[in-house]
C-alpha cells in the first residue's frame, strides 16, 4: 500500500491528487473530493460527483496518462475562512501517452484551482478546475473549422488594448 501525505493542511489537497495521479490511484485522487463535488477539465469536462471523479480519472490515468508525471511547480493558498480556502496548485504533466499523428506528446502546464474546507483535523475539496497554460496567449478564438485556436490580440497590432 502507498503511504500518501497528510491532508493537514489546505496546500496539501494538490500534493496528494499529484501523488496519487503518479501512482495511477484514482480512488485515492477521488477521496480528495466530498461527495458531492464538482470537477471541470481542461476541456471543460465537468464531474459532479466523487463517483463521476474516480470513473473519468481511472479512465484517464489507464489511457491518456498511463506513463504520465505530474510535478507540483508551485502552489499559493488563499483563506477565505479559518476552514475555507481556495489553493492553486501550478504543475507540470510529462508523459502523456501518445495520439494520432504525435507520438511524442510535450510538456504541458497548468493550474489547477481547488475549493476546499476543514472536516476535523483534515482538509477536503468541494471543486476543482484544471486549465491548461498557453505560452503567450491571451484567449482562444474558433476558426471557420470549428477549432479553437490560442490567439494574441497584442501580437496583431490591436491598438484597443490602449486606448
Amino acid at each position: 500500500m502507498t503511504n500518501y501525505s497528510n491532508l493537514n493542511q489546505p496546500e496539501s489537497i494538490p500534493k496528494v491528487f499529484a501523488e496519487a495521479w503518479n501512482n495511477r490511484d484514482a480512488k485515492k485522487l477521488a477521496s480528495l473530493f466530498d461527495e458531492d463535488a464538482s470537477f471541470v477539465n481542461v476541456t471543460g469536462l465537468w464531474w459532479h460527483n466523487r463517483n463521476d471523479i474516480e470513473k473519468a480519472h481511472a479512465y484517464g490515468l489507464r489511457t491518456i496518462f498511463n506513463t504520465s508525471t505530474l510535478s507540483i511547480i508551485r502552489t499559493e493558498v488563499k483563506y477565505l475562512a479559518e476552514n475555507i480556502a481556495v489553493v492553486q496548485a501550478k504543475v507540470r504533466l510529462t508523459g502523456q501517452t501518445s495520439f494520432i499523428e504525435v507520438s511524442q506528446p510535450g510538456q504541458r502546464r497548468t493550474i489547477f484551482t481547488f475549493v476546499v474546507h476543514k472536516e476535523g483535523e483534515e482538509w477536503s475539496c468541494a471543486a476543482a478546475h484544471n486549465t491548461d497554460i498557453v505560452p503567450n496567449m491571451e484567449t482562444h478564438i474558433r476558426d471557420g473549422n470549428n477549432q479553437l485556436i490560442p490567439v494574441d490580440y497584442r501580437k496583431a497590432g490591436n491598438s484597443s488594448e490602449n486606448s
